[in-house]
């Protein structure tokens, strides 16, 4: 993800440890319940036309790797992200797929990108973890082009998304340190607020702002929940510094608490986002 790269800080402390380990080891359950915001991203960014893309917080690459696969080797597409481990699962999938794609590991909010050097700037729920958005959204802002299109999905809050949320609720009595969610603090629902988010990317220095809601159903086997569980977000970062009577009973609450998104052998859930669109004017 796309956090900073100083020394001490803790979104690159997370996402450069065990969390981006995480990350790697659940990719294919996690890019398949998040395909149809790549397939979305994807069709906007052939909308655009733009055949110079940035992909910021890339990840693992699936999207930016979808990206350049569908725009052709004439296209110029950068992946930027503050994860070495991510990077390192982005390169190989490139490889793999045989697309030619240009892999940062830089924090996106301070790199020195060439001014004017992207048409596009993308991004699937890589932009929440900035710890100073205005900063980082008026950088992308000066390497967009004159006319450059901004599309980037975020998640709206804990209520749009139960899926998420439930896992938190239901650990919170047996993790008495949990992080309580901030909503206006680098995570998932940085962005969430609507006037806040608009704020911001007027503040970066974009024009034309839309923010718009999505609303799509996320799917994976049911038989990899508890893989996912213990390994992602709030709960999964927590679990890593329990003992294991109480690891047990964190995860059969966690996973009671998500019973009503199993059907038979598929876990099914609401995912509530918003797209960003912007221009550089």
């Amino acid at each position: 993800m796309s956090g900073t790269n100083r020394t001490g800080n803790p979104q690159a402390t997370l996402w450069n440890g065990p969390a981006g380990e995480a990350w790697v080891a659940a990719q294919e359950v996690v890019d398949g319940a998040l395909r149809p915001f790549r397939d979305l991203l994807v069709e906007e960014v052939v909308a655009t036309s733009g055949q110079r893309v940035l992909d910021v917080g890339c990840g693992t690459a699936d999207t930016t790797v979808a990206i350049a696969r569908r725009l052709g080797a004439s296209a110029h597409c950068v992946g930027v992200d503050i994860s070495e481990p991510m990077l390192a699962g982005a390169r190989a999938r490139a490889e793999k797929c045989g697309v030619a794609v240009d892999f940062r590991r830089a924090d996106a909010q301070t790199h020195p990108f060439e001014p004017g050097s992207f048409d596009t700037v993308v991004s699937r729920f890589g932009v929440m973890f900035f710890d100073r958005p205005v900063a980082a959204f008026t950088n992308l802002r000066r390497a967009a082009d004159h006319g450059a299109q901004l599309r980037c999905i975020v998640w709206r809050g804990p209520a749009d998304n139960p899926f998420m949320a439930a896992p938190e609720r239901a650990a919170a009595p047996l993790l008495p340190d949990l992080p309580v969610p901030d909503l206006e603090a680098p995570g998932r629902f940085a962005l969430a607020d609507r006037d806040r988010t608009a704020a911001i990317l007027t503040g970066g220095g974009w024009t034309d702002i839309d923010i718009r809601p999505i609303d799509v159903e996320c799917r994976m086997p049911e038989a990899e929940l508890n893989g996912y569980l213990t390994r992602m977000g709030v709960v999964g970062n927590a679990l890593r510094a329990v003992d294991e009577h109480t690891r047990d009973r964190v995860v059969g609450a966690v996973r009671a608490a998500l019973d009503p998104f199993v059907h038979g052998d598929e876990v099914r859930y609401p995912a509530g986002c918003w797209m960003l669109s912007a221009l550089a004017r």
